[in-house]
């Protein structure tokens, strides 16, 4: 099982070069960053994890520059969203971006992508989407962002993204594309990422209830024919060593450290904890 690190990405954390290069000379397999591409002062929509909302969700840099940044920085080091929010975006220039880092980088993108919690910022970049039907949305979004990467003249016509034959380039390194991981819980999150991800990323909050709702993605992923789909998990807080051998027993193919851990307010504690974790990897692989 291989370890990865999650950053909130501020002006205030470590720079993303720095952070990066720290990840890839400790034996880190990779590095992501989450997105919001803003946060509505409304606040009507409660922070999911209860309380208020951590401060760092107010000054989140854009996560495929800072990506960009870290790929110049290091050689080996898988790069990630965790996760993006293609909805968000204007699907031509997303595919873009995504296809030129994916090229720049040596190919060392991974796309984690998911619908959001936020309701309210949502309803400001996509108006005419209804919030019922953001997931049906996302996986027609990433339906087309495939026909642009793979497709020499793509075409969609669906209910939410509909365009006649264009020419999108460049292609992204990887083909047919970037690995395109859920990022989404739930049962309908579960159901989603077996129909159309290529892999399932869920947060932990409590390591009993991943255990059931891991085993319940392996019958559902074997039913649909996918029984090697590859787990990763955003484990939420500090967890103890033997919360992570307990995921690598469970077949878990990564867990990306780092989410809401202790400290995360004071750059500071980001390299010794990164330490703290990076003397279980021998033990982990």
């Amino acid at each position: 099982m291989d370890l990865g690190f999650s950053s909130m990405n501020t002006p205030e954390d470590p720079a993303p070069d720095v952070l990066a290069r720290a990840l890839e000379e400790r034996g880190f397999e990779s590095f992501w960053i989450g997105e919001h591409s803003h946060i509505p002062t409304s606040r009507k929509t409660p922070y999911p994890a209860g309380g208020e909302l951590p401060p760092g969700y107010l000054r989140m840099m854009d996560p495929l520059v800072s990506l960009a940044v870290a790929a110049c920085a290091t050689e080996r080091l898988v790069l990630g969203t965790a996760v993006a929010l293609p909805l968000e975006h204007d699907l031509f220039a997303f595919a873009k971006s995504i296809a030129t880092l994916d090229r720049l980088s040596g190919g060392r993108l991974q796309l984690g992508v998911g619908v959001g919690w936020n309701q309210e910022e949502l309803a400001n970049c996509r108006p005419d989407l209804p919030w019922a039907q953001r997931y049906r949305a996302l996986a027609e979004c990433v339906g087309a962002l495939r026909a642009l990467w793979t497709d020499d003249e793509p075409e969609v016509h669906g209910r939410f993204f509909d365009f006649d034959p264009v020419w999108s380039f460049p292609k992204p390194r990887q083909q047919p594309h970037p690995p395109i991981l859920c990022g989404t819980g739930g049962r309908l999150g579960t159901a989603h990422a077996v129909e159309w991800a290529d892999g399932w990323m869920p947060m932990d909050i409590a390591l009993g209830d991943v255990a059931r709702k891991v085993g319940r993605f392996r019958e559902i992923a074997v039913a649909a024919g996918r029984p090697d789909m590859p787990v990763t998990i955003v484990a939420f807080g500090d967890p103890a060593p033997d919360t992570l051998r307990r995921y690598r027993d469970l077949g878990v193919r990564r867990v990306v450290l780092g989410a809401a851990r202790a400290g995360s307010d004071d750059p500071a504690t980001t390299l010794p904890f990164v330490d703290r974790y990076a003397a279980l990897l021998d033990e982990l692989r």
